[in-house]
């Protein structure tokens, strides 16, 4: 039971991170101006009364219906993540002695308690770029902490014969380097960057940053301004822009190396197997980046781009579960 609710829970928490980037994406993030109901009710205000009242009690911020409903899903959905989270952490309790997975399942659910804090903060302070990076990160760290949850339970462990040399190190970089370019990727969202760059490979037809890293990489910004649309420079997100593409570059190249040695180095069908996974994960990811640039930006793409970036991490987290646990064959 245990394992079927952790795997449900999986699917449902890689759902919550594609549906949270699809709220963004349509600037619906500010469709509920306040937290956790919606204009004070627990749905979205759809009679004229209620709409009427709702308008009344927040002026700057009418009833928009379509971009309410996106944000209230998206709270729905994350509340049956909580709730499953949590009956996994009652199972692990009740079952303490016996074999299995005893503290990830409330390692998980400490992180999903600071991500409902920061879910909140995103609507009460208008959505600051930080916020909201950090609000993507602590959803991407749920997903890889469920996942490798259930790799403990479910995949036996392998024998280290046929393992290519060196490819431990070289896992754990590849999912260091995946961390910050996704941090750069959120940042670059958070900020609206995404729209800077309007060709490709150059960025406005150049290959260097237009402002100083300094100004793109401010991580805090003033409280009680509306950060909805942002409020950088064109050249200031250009620069975002342009080293979340060689964070990209750097990204790939690590992907790939990784993913050529467990291919053509690994001896066994589960290394060549999760090399063909890396490096198909990969090229997706690639495919997307570069389509969303040359298709100008349709809202559909650059949530596969979202979802893309969670696959990569999937990928990551399961080859460096079994090259770290394999057993050694002496």
């Amino acid at each position: 039971m245990f394992r079927h609710l952790n795997l449900l829970t999986v699917v449902l928490c890689f759902a919550l991170v594609v549906l949270g980037a699809y709220v963004r994406l349509s600037n619906a993030g500010l469709g509920c101006p306040d937290w956790p109901g919606c204009y004070g009710h627990l749905t979205v205000p759809v009679s004229a009364p209620a709409r009427a009242a709702a308008d009344v009690r927040y002026p700057l911020r009418p009833v928009e219906a379509p971009k309410a409903w996106k944000e209230m899903i998206h709270r729905y959905l994350a509340g049956i993540v909580g709730l499953l989270v949590l009956t996994m952490a009652g199972l692990a309790a009740r079952d303490w002695r016996r074999r299995g997975p005893h503290l990830l399942p409330f390692v998980v659910l400490g992180v999903i308690l600071v991500q409902i804090v920061f879910g909140a903060w995103t609507v009460t302070l208008q959505v600051v770029p930080l916020v909201v990076t950090t609000h993507l990160l602590l959803g991407m760290t749920t997903l890889a902490l469920l996942w490798w949850m259930w790799l403990r339970q479910r995949a036996p462990r392998p024998d280290s014969a046929g393992m290519p040399g060196g490819v431990r190190l070289f896992a754990a970089l590849a999912l260091a380097v995946l961390c910050v370019q996704i941090f750069l990727g959120g940042w670059t969202s958070t900020n609206y960057a995404a729209l800077a760059c309007p060709d490709f490979p150059s960025c406005q037809g150049s290959y260097l940053p237009e402002a100083s890293l300094a100004k793109a990489f401010t991580l805090w910004h003033p409280l009680g301004v509306n950060y909805e649309g942002g409020v950088l420079s064109s050249a200031v997100r250009a620069t975002i822009h342009m080293v979340h593409r060689y964070g990209a570059l750097l990204t790939s190249l690590v992907f790939g190396g990784l993913g050529l040695q467990l291919l053509l180095w690994g001896r066994r069908p589960l290394w060549r197997g999760l090399g063909v996974a890396l490096l198909a994960t990969l090229a997706l990811q690639v495919v997307i980046g570069i389509s969303i640039v040359e298709w100008q930006f349709p809202l559909w793409l650059a949530d596969a781009h979202n979802g893309g970036a969670a696959l990569l991490l999937l990928t990551a987290v399961a080859v460096n579960h079994f090259v770290w646990t394999a057993r050694s064959h002496a």
